[in-house]
């Protein structure tokens, strides 16, 4: 690992613990909740205990004020949920328009079993390619999509963070698996960091109750959205994950340290 990307993880990290806020969403959504006003939710969210926000470019002007000396990354891809196929992700960036947007590293998703896996797997190897040359760190979005596949089954999610370590990222995010025991799997299938998605929002306590069983897994933490930045309180949910993956806190702890009540 070079220098640059050595010391470009840790503007996105603590301690080697990861909890990045991927807000890139208003391509695949449009402007939901969260993300019409962007500027009061990185605010909140850095302010929470987010290591790093994640957008696409063009909003970089809106993040960098807000990010309270934060991280930041750009997402070099994206779909549409309007478009004819959600799974085919196509190039939206490159590492140099990142750095020129003032980002500590890229991230690119791939979908592991889907039509599009070919054309983006070989887009993977040539960003983290571009990447490294530039000593830019790159976290690989690597899910388990596609005909017949189970997005949550351990050994196909195993297969997908082993992938993005063979084509060189720094960090990979996958799905959950719904359990630590199964998840270990997933964590001992790479020696990359392990971070997991949140997918669509929960219960205040389902969020901290995953989050708690990936890090118990192995994970080295989350690349979680919707449930923090569509949380009536971002700043209060980010600030309950915070606690358990950078002060190892129980469930109730971080619920309580987030200042919220216990959902059901």
């Amino acid at each position: 690992m070079s220098t640059g990307v050595s010391a470009r993880l840790e503007r996105i990290s603590t301690g080697g613990r990861y909890l990045v806020v991927p807000m890139d969403h208003g391509i695949t959504l449009g402007p939901v909740k969260g993300l019409v006003d962007l500027e009061s939710t990185v605010g909140a969210i850095t302010r929470g205990g987010a290591d790093a926000v994640l957008t696409q470019k063009g909003v970089a002007p809106r993040v960098h004020p807000n990010k309270n000396g934060k991280g930041y990354i750009v997402h070099l891809n994206g779909s549409t949920a309007i478009g004819p196929d959600s799974n085919d992700k196509r190039q939206t960036g490159t590492v140099e328009e990142a750095l020129r947007a003032g980002a500590d590293a890229v991230s690119f998703h791939i979908n592991v079993g889907s039509d599009h896996e070919p054309d983006q797997l070989t887009q993977l190897s040539e960003v983290t390619e571009t990447a490294h040359r530039l000593g830019v760190p790159v976290l690989a979005m690597s899910y388990a999509r596609g005909p017949g596949v189970d997005e949550h089954d351990a050994e196909s999610l195993a297969h997908a963070v082993r992938i993005a370590e063979e084509l060189g990222a720094d960090v990979v995010k996958t799905a959950y698996s719904g359990g630590a025991d199964s998840f270990e799997r997933v964590c001992e299938a790479t020696r990359l960091p392990v971070v997991i998605a949140g997918g669509s929002r929960g219960t205040d306590r389902e969020t901290a109750e995953m989050v708690r069983g990936a890090m118990d897994a192995g994970a080295a933490g989350v690349s979680m959205g919707r449930s923090i930045f569509q949380h009536d309180d971002p700043e209060a949910i980010t600030r309950t994950v915070s606690a358990i993956i950078h002060d190892d806190a129980d469930v109730d702890e971080a619920v309580e340290a987030g200042g919220l009540g216990l959902e059901a």
